[in-house]
């Protein structure tokens, strides 16, 4: 009975293998949109913008898709940490796919182990980029004049790619 079992099953492999129509073809290529450096730059200037626009210092951070810092600029008199906090507010925001706001309110209202995850900053101001409804990056600003202005300076940030 074994060997019946290992001989359909060795059948079924070698069927498989020499049809990749129904394994799947491993070479198939998937193309999805990207956030570009020129675009990263776009996304910043518009929050460095919004947040001149109230005599705010801040650091603007903004990552791929991945997470990985593409810019940064800190504008004058922004505390030295904020750069720091930004890319994790981006970070987070980018690899969980959401605004940083609702980890804050998930923790606020009891989830409190949520802050034991490795790399995660759950501070308001970190903003997902979407486009064609996909995420492609995020953005995340530290040392606005307070959370939300954070929030509302990363918003800004990310209006400008839509």
């Amino acid at each position: 009975m074994k060997t019946g079992l290992c001989t359909a099953v060795a059948f079924l492999l070698v069927l498989f293998a020499s049809n990749p129509s129904w394994a799947g073809d491993p070479t198939t290529i998937i193309e999805k949109k990207s956030l570009t450096l020129e675009g990263a730059k776009l996304v910043a200037a518009a929050a460095a913008a919004e947040a001149r626009t109230h005599n705010e210092g801040g650091a603007i951070a903004v990552v791929d898709d991945g997470g990985n810092l593409l810019y940064l600029e800190r504008l004058d008199g922004t505390f030295p940490a904020g750069a720091m906090v930004s890319v994790g507010k981006a970070r987070t925001a980018a690899l969980f796919k959401k605004p940083t706001s609702a980890f804050e309110d998930i923790i606020r209202s009891g989830r409190t182990a949520m802050v034991a995850l490795p790399d995660f900053t759950p501070l308001q101001g970190g903003i997902p980029l979407e486009r064609d409804g996909r995420v492609i990056g995020a953005i995340g600003v530290s040392g606005a004049s307070n959370q939300q202005r954070d929030e509302d300076v990363a918003k800004a940030g990310a209006a400008a790619i839509r």
